[in-house]
């Protein structure tokens, strides 16, 4: 059942909608745009887009929501279904953002008494998707309550460190009991990746360090054989045992700061399965992510591989 898929992620999942007029805040702003979101979600959107067979481990409401949801990932996105379950009584978590400003846009998320995606459980069928697939996404957001904390660690482990298992560094202090739980969590599943990949201040919470080349230098310590910090206006740093290169940023203006590292997580994922080097598969990670950050909407942002490459020519032709 496993063998048609080439990347499944594990995760949240919601409705984002989005203010549409720039540097308004919630007071302002008037009108919004619905998509689908949760940024592993997004990751396998990202990758269904350039391509790719991704299903995404999660779970929604009984409601409308939900029903939007599980329609818009099968046949507008091309996202595989068969591991989105419904809980019987909790809603499909909600965010809503405003651009205010677009390259840090403020929003809040609506997920109580608690999201359907905090209680997804393993399955024979989950644990032999996570053991066979290809590729292996790992929000760190999976890991901040029960069950999905049992859950992740349980497909972790099933998985055994096989080549690309992907740990997104991903920290939300809102998802987290505290910084401490958070720390000790996503710090032990460091050792499980094979590819760990954050920013400065998720790398802090990770391994306790926000210096890239520390950081880097402590996931590497970790057994991770691919370190990756996002460096924002400086670039990425792309750090294995044997090298580290740091990959510039593109010059794109920006429209929404939102989705963009899923882009990112999805090219990535498209660039490894290629047989990229880590180096190669985050120059064009970068300009997924560019794309997005000039665009509105996380889902429906999502680049083809040709926008993607498109861009890169340029890039290049303007250095």
């Amino acid at each position: 059942m496993t063998a048609s898929l080439e990347i499944l992620t594990v995760g949240r999942i919601g409705v984002d909608l989005y203010g549409e007029e720039l540097h308004a805040g919630f007071a302002e702003c008037r009108r919004f745009q619905k998509s689908i979101g949760g940024s592993p979600t997004n990751v396998a959107v990202a990758t269904a887009r350039l391509g790719r067979r991704a299903a995404v481990l999660t779970k929604v409401g009984d409601d409308g929501l939900g029903e939007y949801v599980r329609h818009a990932l099968a046949h507008e996105f091309g996202v595989d279904t068969r591991f989105v379950g419904t809980h019987p009584t909790l809603l499909t978590p909600i965010v809503v953002a405003v651009m205010d400003p677009p390259e840090d846009p403020k929003f809040v998320f609506y997920r109580e008494p608690r999201a359907p995606d905090s209680t997804i459980e393993a399955t024979d069928d989950t644990l032999a998707a996570a053991r066979d697939v290809a590729i292996l996404w790992i929000s760190a957001g999976a890991l901040a309550v029960e069950t999905s904390r049992s859950t992740t660690k349980a497909l972790l482990a099933e998985r055994a460190r096989k080549r690309h298992t992907i740990l997104d560094l991903d920290y939300r202090p809102s998802f987290w009991p505290s910084e401490n739980e958070a720390r000790r969590e996503i710090g032990g599943a460091v050792a499980a990746a094979t590819v760990a990949v954050g920013n400065r201040a998720e790398c802090e919470v990770a391994v306790g360090a926000d210096d890239p080349g520390a950081a880097a230098d402590r996931l590497l310590d970790r057994d991770v054989e691919v370190a990756i910090v996002k460096m924002g206006a400086d670039g990425v740093l792309v750090a294995t045992r044997e090298e580290r290169r740091v990959i510039p940023p593109l010059e794109v203006e920006v429209v929404c700061g939102l989705g963009a590292g899923d882009a990112f997580g999805g090219a990535l994922c498209h660039g490894l399965l290629s047989g990229m080097s880590p180096y190669e598969a985050v120059a064009l990670a970068n300009a997924a992510g560019a794309i997005v950050a000039s665009r509105l909407l996380s889902a429906d942002a999502m680049p083809t591989e040709a926008e993607v490459h498109e861009l890169m020519t340029e890039s290049r032709a303007r250095c």
